[in-house]
């Protein structure tokens, strides 16, 4: 397999084990206007942004009976959940190394997240080796159309390296992300967990338990 042009992250379960702290965050806040959230519904909201996130739990508690008055009530009282948790965050097994691993053989990166700026600040500040991945699209860019499944976040952060997505590797965990980054062409390589049914990942994408099995070799 051929060098990468360049290397693609996803954040949220893939470089940081937020993913159960951002479902702990969700149900914490359903659970305040009186509706409990499944494990599916749960699932459903990873990889995608906190608006998102917000309109489909919104429209969650207001089918089960529930009074709920906007999105802006809902994320006045998920916010101060998650911004509790998130810092907590541990890297998943070989993040770290694989990022050590794209500069020192000088392989341009960039953070490709649904997660909004002042999100990712908060989750990146206990973890320096992660400033080592400058270029980055964030959730709330201005420059962003759409949100995963869109490809726009691989297309945008391809575009800001000078580089062509089909010659990038996009490193993913939700079935949302990967479909993104196969939509925008790229290698996809798909982090799995106990909880994603590998059938919902796009065909010829690569199958990871751990980041600790990615090949990166000079070109």
């Amino acid at each position: 397999m051929p060098p990468p042009a360049a290397c693609l992250f996803d954040l949220d379960g893939l470089l940081l084990d937020t993913e159960p702290l951002h479902a702990q965050a969700w149900r914490q806040a359903a659970q305040a206007f009186g509706t409990q959230l499944q494990e599916r519904q749960l699932l459903q909201l990873r990889g995608r942004r906190r608006h998102d996130c917000a309109d489909q739990v919104l429209a969650w508690i207001r089918a089960d009976g529930r009074h709920c008055s906007s999105r802006e009530e809902l994320l006045a009282v998920r916010q101060p959940i998650a911004e509790r948790y998130l810092p907590l965050a541990a890297p998943m097994p070989g993040a770290e190394t694989l990022v050590r691993r794209c500069q020192a053989l000088a392989v341009p990166m960039a953070l490709a997240t649904s997660s909004s700026r002042s999100a990712v600040e908060l989750k990146l500040a206990p973890h320096p080796w992660l400033a080592l991945i400058g270029t980055r699209v964030h959730g709330d860019d201005p420059g962003l159309r759409a949100g995963k499944p869109a490809p726009d976040v691989f297309l945008l952060a391809a575009e800001r390296l000078g580089v062509d997505p089909r010659c990038c590797w996009a490193f993913e965990d939700s079935p949302a992300g990967a479909q993104a980054a196969a939509a925008a062409g790229c290698r996809v390589f798909v982090l799995r967990s106990d909880a994603t049914n590998s059938a919902s990942f796009p065909a010829g994408a690569m199958l990871l338990d751990s980041l600790q099995q990615v090949q990166l070799d000079a070109g």
